[in-house]
């Protein structure tokens, strides 16, 4: 499979459920928040 497909599909899913577009939501910064307070290195 060429490498330029599998990059399109993660820059989509990023767009889809990055941390960018839950930050801009009032749901999503709660998640957020809850994400830091349990401690995880990546949120």
């Amino acid at each position: 499979m060429p490498e330029k497909l599998t990059k399109v599909k993660k820059l989509k899913h990023k767009r889809k459920h990055g941390f960018r577009k839950r930050a801009k939501t009032r749901t999503g910064k709660r998640i957020v928040k809850r994400r830091r307070l349990k401690g995880r290195k990546r949120i």
